[in-house]
């Protein structure tokens, strides 16, 4: 039989995953890294960490299995996405990777958006903002505060890019990343080189890799270096890759107009399929052909979802159990009998984009306990959610399903809250680990086992659970959710007040 390599580069660590192609997952091993963080809302790793974890990784997933090298057909990637990484002439790294959800461009990000480009259209309809997260701000932050790194940078990517070189050599970025977090126009004039000139980089283009590859395109073959590695064959495939979010996508077989995708781990993340494009305030996209040929995608995000639990889970210390929370969580009514919690804690990447915007708690009394805050929070992260819905259905995409993945989907009481906050069915397929299934479907279409993505989907994806919103649960939330949306605007306001001189 032939198989194929799906590998996830998360936040938090690298997981393998050997797949068949009827989609049933035969080996999967995971290695961690380290992420330094620092005051500003700063975020750091080093790229080394993760090629030693996908090389641990890799051979572990071969030893389960108990695969020889040449039963690996063809590998594809998903990593996280704006994870920026300034390598030199020799390919070292210069700096440690700046992090996805590292904010300290934010100045650079007003300067991308005061550029007033067209290539903005990106960003709610050049309304804006601009988010720090992004590639350019990050690398107009690299040039104003490193120039010595920036000047002698052969070659700025990202996570995804480093792995196709370590793997083959060649400088390919994926036409997901570039067309999702770059300002490149796969159907209007590739590169954004007017928006770089305008803000003082136009040597930043030739720093970028020089080839583009679209989601399951072959890349190449490994070196020989790369699959003694691994413990691979050179005549394994790289099959183009791209973010995890996106990637997840297509393991869970969100293809149609009218479906949400929502990604859950670390942070949230909400995409949309269409097949017109189009621009509204509070929504980024539309991107053309960065998924599926032919078909836009227009996204929304949350930076802090699963995060906040797992910083529940540290203030809170040895007294939290997470089976005891869910337990005591779902005895409680909508609301957590009077909080209200605001999902900011890394700032709000939509319907707000927001850098500085902080989380809060507001409600508390000292009646109040650890899983009065636990559902406040799954509570608060779910009615961010419904914001971003809304945004959608003013710009005009109406969700009528959201499909869910990722580890949120372990929990029936966070599922639950999502369909009755946002008053529609989250839809569960049978696994839930998007990007990796993804990343295997890209894989064998680049290995010529499937015609189309589609095609791979449809061979690959078995369905799961349905969780339908309870009516009166729904009508509960309404009034706790514009409580919800008040916050934002009071807490700017009190923020402002009380950084002014």
């Amino acid at each position: 039989m032939s198989y194929v390599l799906a590998v996830d580069g998360g936040t938090e660590s690298l997981r393998a995953r050997i797949y068949d192609l009827n989609g049933s997952c035969i080996a999967s091993h995971a290695e961690a890294y380290e992420t330094m963080f620092s005051p500003g809302a700063r975020a750091e790793q080093n790229s080394d960490d993760w090629w030693e974890s996908l090389c641990k990784a890799t051979r572990a997933c071969l030893a389960e299995a108990g695969l020889s090298d040449d039963q690996i057909e063809a590998m594809a990637c998903a990593t996280t996405c704006c994870t920026v990484v300034a390598l030199d002439k020799a390919d070292r790294p210069l700096r440690p990777a700046i992090m996805w959800m590292d904010v300290r461009a934010d100045r650079e990000a007003e300067a991308v958006l005061a550029t007033g480009d067209t290539r903005l259209k990106l960003n709610a309809d050049g309304a804006g903002p601009v988010s720090a997260e992004w590639m350019i701000p990050k690398a107009l932050w690299i040039k104003n505060n490193e120039p010595e790194v920036y000047d002698a940078a052969e070659t700025i990517c990202e996570y995804q890019d480093y792995l196709t070189l370590r793997l083959t050599g060649e400088r390919c970025a994926s036409l997901n990343n570039v067309g999702l977090r770059w300002h490149y126009a796969n159907r209007d004039g590739g590169w954004a080189d007017r928006l770089v000139d305008k803000l003082g980089m136009p040597d930043l283009v030739g720093k970028w890799p020089a080839r583009i590859a679209a989601p399951g395109e072959v890349v190449g073959p490994l070196t020989a270096q790369a699959a003694e590695a691994l413990g691979l064959t050179p005549r394994t495939l790289l099959v183009q890759g791209g973010a995890d979010a996106l990637i997840g996508m297509i393991g869970l077989g969100v293809s149609r107009p009218g479906q949400l995708c929502l990604i859950t781990g670390s942070s949230h993340l909400q995409f949309g399929v269409t097949e017109q494009p189009f621009h509204a305030p509070g929504i980024w996209g539309a991107y053309a052909d960065i998924v599926y040929p032919d078909r836009y995608i227009i996204e929304g995000g949350q930076t802090s979802t699963g995060s906040i639990i797992n910083w529940l889970k540290r203030f809170v210390g040895d007294a939290f159990d997470l089976d005891e929370m869910n337990h005591k969580a779902a005895a409680l009514p909508p609301g957590a009998e009077g909080l209200i919690v605001q999902d900011h804690f890394q700032g709000n990447r939509t319907p707000y984009t927001d850098a500085l915007s902080r989380g809060a708690i507001t409600g508390l009394t000292l009646a109040h306990e650890p899983h009065h805050v636990f559902r406040a929070v799954m509570e608060g992260i779910s009615m961010g959610t419904r914001a971003i819905l809304d945004a959608f259905a003013k710009g005009g995409y109406q969700v009528t399903e959201m499909i869910a993945g990722g580890g949120a989907t372990n929990s029936d009481l966070f599922m639950q809250i999502h369909a009755d906050t946002a008053g529609i069915p989250v839809r569960i397929p049978a696994s839930t680990d998007g990007p990796s299934l993804g990343s295997a479907i890209l894989a064998a279409h680049g290995a010529g086992r499937f015609d189309s993505i589609d095609d791979g989907i449809a061979a690959m994806i078995r369905p799961g659970r349905v969780i339908d919103p309870n009516p009166a649960a729904v009508r509960a939330y309404e009034e706790i959710y514009a409580r919800y949306l008040a916050l934002y605007p009071a807490l700017t306001s009190a923020l402002s007040v009380e950084s002014s001189p």
